[in-house]
């Protein structure tokens, strides 16, 4: 009986996590900074690099990093889309046109940037329960643990990995990760 109850709790363990890992990123929409929905499914085919942003964070240097990064590889094969979001010391205060202004102002922000949500706690937005846990996205759990946490998603829309808040975005894990098929 023991056996049984454990095949039982394995089988069930195996399609729990077979069916996160079928869904993908292409599944969900959300609105860009000017309030226009984006369906993700439009992104078939590209590399997505996914980061949660922050206009008053040490780290907000790094926008000039992936406006860097999204001139030399964005197109079709590979795209950013920045998510700010006001979770860490309360360092994205702005509206949504603010930051839109900020970004385009101070760095010259030409790749897509989101609405502001939460990329964790109670409000956390879909995309982000998709990105940080395992029994979501089929992969890994990756709680975001600071402004400019990178996630890197495949022309598939599976979650491959992620990058930590202070790893810069032109570092070489990622880059390698962005030539490796484009």
């Amino acid at each position: 009986m023991k056996n049984v109850t454990l095949i039982m709790a394995l089988v069930t363990l195996f399609f729990i996590s077979a069916g996160a890992q079928n869904k993908s990123i292409h599944t969900f929409k959300a609105n860009t900074i000017y309030g226009e929905e984006l369906d993700f499914s439009t992104l078939k085919g590209k590399k997505v690099l996914i980061v949660n942003t922050a206009s008053k964070c040490g780290l907000t240097p790094q926008y000039k990093s992936l406006q860097k990064l999204f001139e030399t590889y964005g197109g079709e094969k590979f795209t950013i889309i920045g998510f700010p979001a006001n979770n860490f010391g309360k360092q994205e205060p702005g509206t949504n046109a603010e930051i839109k202004e900020f970004c385009t102002r101070n760095y010259g922000v030409t790749f897509q940037m989101m609405e502001k949500i939460d990329v964790k706690g109670e409000n956390i937005h879909p995309i982000y329960q998709w990105l940080t846990s395992k029994s979501k996205n089929g992969v890994l759990d990756a709680p975001v643990t600071w402004n400019f946490q990178k996630f890197m998603i495949d022309e598939k829309g599976k979650l491959i990995d992620f990058a930590p808040p202070k790893e810069k975005p032109e570092s070489e894990r990622i880059v390698n990760w962005i030539e490796n098929t484009l």
